[in-house]
This record gives C-alpha cells, sequence and structure tokens, in this order.
C-alpha cells in the first residue's frame, strides 16, 4: 500500500497527493464521506469563478520545502490559507508598479505634476479612493488613502476621542484581547489626554466558557453604561477568534447613548460587506496588506464620516495635521494657514507613496474583476462554511461543549470563530488542547512543512482564512486533509 502511495504522489498535485494519503489513515465510512466532500468541492467550484491565474503562488522549492516532499515536483504551489495575515501577489502588481518606476525615470521630480505615464504624483491617491469607498461602504468623500493602520487608528482616535471628566464621560470601550497594537494606542490615548487608563479603559471578555463576544453583552453594557463612555472601538473582524462583530447594531446604541464609535477594520476591508455610511459609522481605519493584496507594510485607508469633515479650519474639527489634507489649490503657496479639504482628504498629512498606491490599485482593479465585494462575499461564506463542513468530520474535532468537558485529557481541537456565517469573515480559528503544551505548534509545522500555508497565533490557535479571490474549495478539503493526517501523527 506504502509504495502505491509514493508511486501515485509523483504524478498527483499537492492536493490529491493529500487526500490520498487521508485514505490510507482512515476507515471505510470515513473515505466514503471524504469521497462526498471532494464530490461537493468538485461542484462548488465549478459553480464559485476563481481568480487565482491572477496571483503569484509560492512554490515548494521558493518556500524551501522541496527537499521534504521529494515525491512532488519543486514547482508544486503550496495550498495559501493565510491571506488574513498578507494577502497574495497579483501578478500584475509588477507592472503596475514598474510604470511609476519608468516614470521616476523618465522625469524625476517632474511627474509629481508632468507625468506622462500614469497619474500625475500629485494625485497618485485620487484614483483609488471611488474604487476603495465601494469596497468599505462609503461615499468617495468619506475615504482617504494615508499611512499605515496604527498610525491612522492614533490620527484618528486624537480627533475622535473628547472626554468631558465633568460630566465623567471619559470611558473607552473595547474588546478584552484586542490585537496589541490597537490596546497600546488606546492605553497611551487616555495619558494623552490626562487620564488614567486603569479607570478609562473599558474591556469586555466573552462569558465563561465562550471565545467570543455576544452582541448583547455589549448592547447591554452600552444601555447600562452607556453615558460614562465617551469612545466605543471595537475591531470589524476580532484578529484571534475571527468573530465579525455586528457594527450596525453596536454603532447604532453607541449614537443612542451618546458615544462615538470607530472601527479597526484590519481583518474586515477586503472581507466583509462593510457599509460603514449606511450604518453611520464615526470613523475607520485600515490596513490593506490583508485581503486587499497590497503587500507587506501597503499604505492604509481611513473612513471619516462626512458628517465630521465640514468647517474651515479655525471652526472645523481638531485633528493631526499636514500639508496633504490642507486645501488643494493653495497647497504649494507654503501659508501659515489650515484651509483642510472638507472630506476624509482633509485627515491627510503627508504626501502618499506613490510605489504603495500603484501595488493597491492594482488590487482594487481585480476586485472590480471580480464584480466587487457582495459578489467575493456571497463565496467566501460559502467558502468558509465547507472548510467548517469538513474540519467538523475529523476524528479530533470537539464541540466547544464537549471540550469543556473533557478538558486537556485528549488530544483535539474546537473552532472558536462564531458558527453563524454572518458573525464571521473567511477567518476560521482553530484552538488545540491536549495533554502537553506543544499541540498547535506541532500541528502548524507538519502542515507547513507539506506545503499548507495557515499561520498561528499563541499560545494555542491556528487560522486558517480561505480567501475567495484565489482559494478554491478543493484548497479548503485539502487543509483539513493535511490537518487530521497531522492530528494523527500526535
Amino acid at each position: 500500500m506504502t509504495s502505491l502511495f509514493m508511486r501515485c504522489c509523483e504524478i498527483m498535485s499537492l492536493g490529491e497527493r493529500a487526500l490520498l494519503q487521508w485514505c490510507l489513515l482512515t476507515n471505510t465510512d470515513m473515505l466514503s464521506g471524504l469521497q462526498e466532500l471532494e464530490e461537493t468541492a468538485t461542484h462548488l467550484d465549478s459553480v464559485y469563478p476563481v481568480y487565482n491565474a491572477l496571483f503569484a503562488f509560492p512554490t515548494l522549492k521558493s518556500m524551501g520545502l522541496a527537499e521534504k516532499n521529494t515525491e512532488l515536483d519543486p514547482q508544486t504551489k503550496v495550498n495559501y490559507l493565510c491571506g488574513n495575515s498578507l494577502g497574495l501577489m497579483p501578478l500584475q502588481t509588477r507592472e503596475y508598479v514598474n510604470r511609476e518606476l519608468d516614470a521616476w525615470s523618465a522625469r524625476g521630480v517632474e511627474s509629481h505634476f508632468r507625468n506622462e505615464i500614469t497619474t500625475d504624483w500629485v494625485d497618485v491617491d485620487l484614483p483609488l479612493v471611488p474604487k476603495l469607498a465601494k469596497l468599505v461602504g462609503a461615499n468617495e468623500n468619506e475615504v482617504a488613502i494615508m499611512g499605515t493602520l496604527t498610525m491612522d487608528l492614533n490620527s484618528l482616535l486624537i480627533s475622535f476621542y473628547n472626554p468631558d471628566v465633568a460630566s465623567g464621560r471619559t470611558k473607552i470601550l473595547f474588546e478584552k484581547g484586542a490585537f496589541p497594537s490597537d490596546y497600546y494606542a488606546l492605553y497611551n490615548l487616555a495619558k494623552l489626554k490626562g487620564l488614567d487608563p486603569s479607570k478609562t479603559l473599558v474591556q469586555l471578555s466573552p462569558e465563561d466558557g465562550e471565545y467570543h463576544l455576544s452582541t448583547e453583552q455589549i448592547l447591554q453594557y452600552l444601555d447600562k453604561e452607556g453615558d460614562k463612555v465617551a469612545l466605543v472601538c471595537f475591531s470589524g473582524i476580532q484578529y484571534y477568534s475571527g468573530q465579525y462583530f455586528q457594527i450596525k447594531e453596536i454603532t447604532a446604541k453607541g449614537h443612542e447613548k451618546g458615544c462615538i464609535v470607530g472601527w479597526d477594520l484590519a481583518h474586515a476591508a477586503g472581507n466583509a460587506d462593510l457599509k460603514l455610511h449606511e450604518w453611520d459609522v464615526d470613523f475607520a481605519a485600515w490596513c490593506s496588506y490583508k485581503y486587499l493584496n497590497s503587500g507587506p507594510g501597503g499604505i492604509g485607508g481611513i473612513f471619516v464620516n462626512e458628517k465630521h469633515s465640514h468647517g474651515d479650519g479655525v471652526n472645523g474639527k481638531a485633528r493631526l495635521a499636514g500639508w496633504w489634507g490642507n486645501d488643494a489649490g493653495s497647497r504649494f503657496q507654503m501659508l501659515e494657514k489650515f484651509n483642510p479639504i472638507e472630506s476624509a482628504l482633509g485627515f491627510r498629512q503627508s504626501n502618499p507613496s506613490v510605489i504603495d498606491c500603484a501595488a493597491l490599485n492594482s488590487s482594487l482593479d481585480i476586485f472590480a474583476k471580480a464584480g466587487g465585494i457582495g459578489e467575493l462575499r456571497a463565496k467566501s461564506i460559502e467558502l468558509t462554511n465547507f472548510l467548517e463542513k469538513c474540519l467538523k468530520t475529523s476524528r479530533y474535532y470537539k464541540s466547544i461543549s464537549e471540550s469543556n468537558r473533557i478538558g486537556n485529557s485528549e488530544t483535539h481541537f474546537i473552532i472558536i470563530t462564531p458558527g453563524d456565517p454572518l458573525q464571521r469573515g473567511a477567518q476560521l480559528s482553530l484552538l488545540f488542547k491536549g495533554p502537553t503544551s506543544d499541540v498547535m505548534m506541532a500541528v502548524f509545522k507538519y502542515m507547513n512543512e507539506r506545503g499548507t500555508i495557515c499561520d498561528e497565533r499563541r499560545p494555542n490557535v491556528i487560522r486558517l482564512a480561505p480567501t475567495p479571490l484565489y482559494n478554491t474549495f478543493k484548497d479548503c478539503l485539502v487543509c483539513a486533509v493535511l490537518l487530521e493526517e497531522a492530528m494523527s501523527q500526535l
């Protein structure tokens, strides 16, 4: 049987190899279920379009994994389920970036105003604004491309957090276990305003035995304590659990209680079907290197509700300011007068990176080619549902209630992401338990060395993120198969 496996591996794809390996490991009943899943994957892949041919995939050779997988062609593409951490590079991005390099080479500084190849650099971000506004459900005057995530978030927090010590409205409400960068920003925001963070920050935790906050918990807190809250600032999608917060309901309740409501959309932009203007969000910030595929450290973006961007430099909203937020008509007159653009553009500080804008523009054009976020979100829901179905066939999967009952007495995993498809994005977070503390890292290492690229979050979570632009339903099945194989080795 083993020699048959090795011979078949010589002619099979990475996915087919993993499927065969599971057949050799499991019993007849599981094999029957696996065949049914494979048929479902094949059908769904024929229904939903995939744009993986537009992206550059790492290979076993480029990842340094060829020697660990000698039965496969070194040019075999890896199974990439890590778009929640860094999206794959669109193949056309080289062309988009090279055009800007050509402009730099051809005219140097004068490409700011006389760029014969692309957009004049002085306006390089402006063509991207309407494209990005569609993805986040905003009016065009509510979006700007600038900076990077935490820099942008800090800039907005300084402007929107206005505690009133006299009335007692000083609290900042967010989730326990927020991404550390957000915690640092909010902690030091309180200090910058002269407040004690230990008395200002309010972090809501999931109830005992649960792994994500219910919307009811948040709404109940606001009902009870909302008059003490100056700022509500949650993640759109929680990085660790994968929970998609119900932005509309939370924002509405925050406003009802007189709070400003902002969102960190790092894991939501390009992933979830956001409607920021319709939901009346006050402000939001996001990065673009995850689901927006703009490259490592790519340029960020902000949303500022149009109701907050009116008024001149004297009467308008206070902000961290720079010349790129100033009226474009007088920007180069070097006047000592700040006259902000009356839109989100007025919150910009410096001229944006031309190369970063080119890379983001490349990805945004692919989103448009794929029919926009509505089409992709529909596929994403089906992808994640299918991955969940595959994972739940595992001998090592336990429900949260089962896991709470058995503790660490046996090796298993649970899914801590909400089961409701409308309360999660493309990500499923798997929490591993067992008699030893190294279960998660052992599984992660096993999968990584065999060409399934996901990511781990200490102490015991693996995040899997099938991305609708370039992942298939068979990718999900391959991942589940390899996970089963990894667990069986423990």
